[in-house]
């Protein structure tokens, strides 16, 4: 099992799954143990029952969920910087999600 488990959820799962990649590659260049994966806002709640992910991260296009999964998880929730969405710069994400998870 995975020492971190992060989940990103955009509209129809599919470009994120780009970012998964940029960003699973990252983690093996950190050498932390991290399960990175993607899915679509409408599965977002089973995958969450089904995963349990210590971080979820939310794709700028669904942005307006964050407040309804803050009020219902007791993980951390974060919105993806547009930017680094848009340029699919893995290395940034997951420095981020690390820090919101405080790993390194």
């Amino acid at each position: 099992m995975a020492e971190k488990t992060i989940m990103l959820v955009c509209a129809a799962g599919m470009s994120t799954s780009l970012l998964v990649s940029k960003m699973q590659k990252a983690a093996e260049k950190e050498g932390v143990d991290t399960e990175i994966f993607a899915t679509a806002a409408s599965d977002a709640t089973n995958k969450l029952e089904e995963k349990h992910p210590d971080i979820l991260m939310l794709g700028p296009q669904v942005r307006y969920m964050e407040s309804n999964f803050k009020s219902k998880l007791d993980i951390p929730v974060e919105v993806i910087n547009m930017q680094d969405y848009g340029m699919m710069n893995g290395e940034k994400v997951l420095a981020e999600a690390f820090k919101t998870m405080g790993v390194k």
